[in-house]
């Protein structure tokens, strides 16, 4: 008997106990005529629940049994009050209720009410979301289980729904498929449905049939469960914040309670299961029971390790020609290697992708992927479970911010997160693009903060850098930025902390700040005016000011829309700096600014009455001045806050262009990256643009500008990152009158440069590769975000990887299985279980 008949039969039986105490009340208050219609009305219900069970069950069940009983007693009551009393009432109306909690308890518990559950995978590729969910519903005597693949669709540029995809017959032999099309979900109504698809039509890729968009198939069912189809190493992304899935759901599982902060607040806590993955179930199982590798695949594998090469959309997405040419790389390095055996696996929905958004790499795409398989040194792999192939593997090497990643690390199997614009191996002088990343144009240069949260510091003003202390457990960059000595104290301004550090005599005392975020990117600068210290918010929601005089800290809300905007999917933060007493912050977009009293924090927002409206990215003071470089176009804007006169400058010369350093591609971006004065001009250094430009403030006219030595606008090598060719700090006049220092960005050089003499100083930067190379991360904790690996640098490249040398800490399977047991509520492959049972549970009230 099918569980919801079952309920529905319970149902009835309520209703005939109400029946059954109204008889009662009636007799015992001499009213024999109006309970002669309810006892017939009793006797009704009892044969009709007798019925249903006979058809559903058969013959000859005890249940029906006690129902004729209970009949058999309402017909004696019955006749009873007919023959004027002559039995006693009170006798068998006991007996009649005893009869018929006789017959509930039995049909409660000796007939079964079994469930019906629906799983529906469409990509076979991530069955594992479901399968030990499947396995546990299957091994459950009271539930029948359905596995319903169902189609999918390429969506053409358009939104069209394009090609359609059906996997149904890729399926392992030990699970039963039914086709979607051969369910009647109306008529059987599942008890349960597991869906790991959560966009239902907001997908721009692909979409599931709308058939089976969450807001259709709540309506034949109970309960509705999202599984997500991934699993994380830390953090998750954005666009998994809000799906439509998530509103039409009665569950939501998620790997461990700390993950319901990267979910929609709108969503009741109560709809989260915090149980782990099944995905983790599914490769725990088959590590322990390693499968036997392809036939073609053993060869290539016997005596060699055997690397997981993982290429991601993320990857591809964030810069493609920079993502093909470092899968030319890493072939490169693998393909005369006689010890190890690389496996490429591309993301299932790589090809697909291409076509949508990048198709004119299409083909180079596919000239990579034929030549490997053509060459026949590694394996290609596009088989349908990702757990077997990483069971067969030894290690992954990739892309970072993919669920691949948590699979390996909750194995304990190394991680080696590669970096797309690296291209080739390290030369001798390399190190200095990981550990010079630029300076502040306010002059705190004596302390700095690099290579994986490490503080260095100066003396005698020689930029001759010694180490001097951890700032975190985290190896990976990019918690703090800067750091700024105040009266003794080094404050340490954070980027993706939550929090200010402040070292004294390398002790750290960190002052804690709200805690907005689970994600990477919380601030964006920092400035300081007087005894403060302003953080600019980058993904944090409020501007923070530290008194460095008491450490108090102040909360400015409400400003960041000024400031802070989306632009074509794009987050951006316009121009900022400190102007007198004041912290001044420009829009991205318009030509609105904020401007906030550094002492008393009183807000005003100004206008520069300026006709452009590009936004500002950058924001110079120049005296009574605010010069205004624009996000995107070419007008320059000079602002006078005291008056409001604003004046446009925008007769730039034709041969000006800017390349975005994103994608190489010509653009009319962030042309601009400094302004600084000289006599009655304006020079201006390239943020995107092609040149450097001199503008003559009384004229109007703009001049190409040449540096005294040579500038190199393309990049060095992916070891030295570059935004822009390089920018002017501030003045010094150490060479003379309008003596400038100049931060040459692709060779991680600093120059003293007279504009009026172009006599020029190299100022040199100095670190003991010795002390780099002690102080260096290599395994260990990287970030909130990526628990456990090492990162591809000047330090440890691909080569030293495979080599086994490592610069830094060695790889420690236990550190690495502690730290995974963080961020999973079940490590012991049972998941799947706990979900089915909690699910399934009659009352569900109480969690596992």
């Amino acid at each position: 008997m099918r569980k919801r008949e079952k309920d529905r039969l319970l149902e009835i039986m309520d209703t005939l106990s109400d029946g059954i105490e109204e008889v009662r009340r009636l007799m015992e208050n001499a009213q024999e005529e109006e309970a002669m219609p309810l006892l017939a009305d009793c006797q009704g219900a009892a044969i009709a629940i007798g019925n249903a069970i006979e058809q559903m069950e058969g013959t000859g069940t005890r249940a029906v049994g006690l129902l004729e009983e209970l009949c058999e007693l309402i017909y004696r009551c019955a006749s009873a009050v007919s023959l004027d009393g002559r039995e006693s009432r009170a006798g068998i109306c006991g007996r009649i209720e005893s009869k018929y909690t006789e017959a509930r308890e039995e049909l409660i518990h000796g007939i079964k009410g079994q469930k019906v559950a629906v799983f529906l995978p469409y990509k076979v590729s991530m069955w594992d979301s479901l399968e030990s969910i499947w396995k546990a519903a299957t091994e459950a005597p009271d539930c029948e289980a359905y596995v319903i693949p169902i189609p999918y669709y390429d969506r053409a540029a358009d939104g069209r729904l394009a090609e359609m995809h059906y996997e149904g017959n890729q399926y392992p032999e030990y699970v039963p498929v039914t086709g979607y099309d051969r369910f009647d979900f109306r008529t059987c109504h599942p008890d349960m449905i597991f869906i790991h698809n959560p966009y239902d039509a907001t997908n721009y890729v692909t979409s599931i049939h709308p058939f089976f968009y969450s807001e259709n198939l709540k309506k034949y069912t109970d309960c509705l469960v999202y599984i997500p189809y991934f699993c994380t190493s830390g953090g998750m992304s954005g666009g998994q914040y809000t799906c439509p899935a998530y509103f039409y759901a009665d569950y939501i599982v998620i790997q461990s309670e700390k993950y319901r902060k990267f979910y929609d607040a709108r969503i009741p806590d109560k709809k989260f299961l915090a149980y782990g993955s099944p995905k983790y179930d599914s490769i725990i199982h088959k590590c322990i029971n390693r499968p036997e590798p392809l036939g073609s695949w053993k060869k290539k594998m016997d005596g060699k390790k055997v690397y997981f090469y993982n290429t991601s959309l993320g990857g591809m997405l964030g810069n493609t020609e920079k993502f093909l040419k470092k899968m030319e790389y890493v072939f490169q390095c693998f393909r005369e290697r006689d010890d190890a055996c690389l496996l490429w696996r591309p993301h299932p929905l790589m090809e697909v992708t291409i076509d949508s958004i990048r198709k004119d790499y299409r083909l180079a795409y596919d000239n990579l992927k034929k030549k490997f398989i053509q060459e026949d040194w590694g394996i290609f792999d596009d088989t349908p479970d990702i757990g077997n192939t990483i069971a067969l593997c030894d290690a992954y090497i990739g892309d970072e911010g993919t669920s691949v990643i948590s699979l390996f690390g909750i194995t304990g199997k190394p991680i080696f997160v590669l970096d797309n614009g690296i291209h080739q191996k390290p030369s001798q002088e390399d190190w200095r693009g990981e550990i010079i990343t630029g300076f502040r144009c306010d002059g705190y240069d004596e302390w700095k903060v690099t290579q994986g949260n490490k503080l260095y510091r100066f003396s005698d003003r020689a930029y001759k850098y010694e180490y001097y202390c951890d700032l975190s457990e985290y190896t990976a960059g990019g918690y703090y930025a800067s750091a700024m000595e105040v009266g003794g104290r080094v404050y340490v301004c954070p980027v993706n902390a939550q929090d200010i550090l402040v070292v004294k005599d390398r002790e750290i005392k960190k002052i804690k700040l709200k805690r907005y975020l689970e994600e990477p990117g919380a601030f964006y600068g920092s400035w300081k005016i007087g005894n403060y210290i302003f953080l600019v918010p980058n993904k944090y929601p409020e501007i923070v000011r530290l008194d460095t005089r008491n450490e108090e800290i102040s909360y400015i809300k409400g400003v960041k829309k000024i400031f802070a905007k989306e632009v074509n999917g794009e987050y951006r933060i316009g121009g900022n700096c400190v102007w007198r007493n004041y912290l001044m912050l420009a829009s991205p977009t318009d030509n609105q600014v904020a401007v906030i009293d550094s002492e008393s924090l009183e807000i005003q927002i100004l206008t520069t009455t300026a006709d452009s409206v590009c936004g500002c990215l950058v924001m110079v003071p120049m005296d009574e001045e605010l010069w205004l470089l624009p996000f995107s176009g070419k007008t320059v804007v000079c602002w006078k806050p005291d008056t409001g006169e604003a004046k446009e400058y925008s007769n730039i010369p034709e041969k000006f262009r800017c390349i975005n350093r994103f994608n190489g591609c010509e653009c009319t971006e962030r042309p601009f990256g400094m302004a600084v004065l000289y006599k009655n001009m304006i020079l201006l250094s390239p943020g995107w643009g092609n040149m450097f430009l001199l503008l003559n403030k009384d004229t109007g006219e703009f001049q190409e500008w040449m540096l005294p030595f040579e500038v190199i606008y393309e990049e060095k090598s992916g070891y030295f990152p570059l935004w822009s060719v390089g920018t002017f700090l501030r003045r010094t006049d150490t060479l003379g009158e309008w003596t400038y220092r100049y931060y040459d960005a692709r060779n991680r050089k600093l120059y003293d440069v007279n504009l009026e003499t172009r006599e020029y100083r190299e100022i040199l930067i100095e670190f003991n590769k010795k002390e780099l190379d002690e102080h260096a991360a290599g395994f260990g904790r990287a970030s909130e975000w990526l628990m456990y690996g090492c990162t591809e640098n000047a330090f440890n490249s691909l080569t030293d990887f495979l080599d086994g040398h490592i610069t830094g800490k060695p790889f420690n399977k236990e550190s690495q299985m502690e730290a995974y047991q963080e961020i999973s509520a079940d490590n012991h492959g049972t998941c799947g279980e706990r979900i089915y049972k909690f699910v399934s549970a009659d009352d569900n009230s109480e969690r596992i």
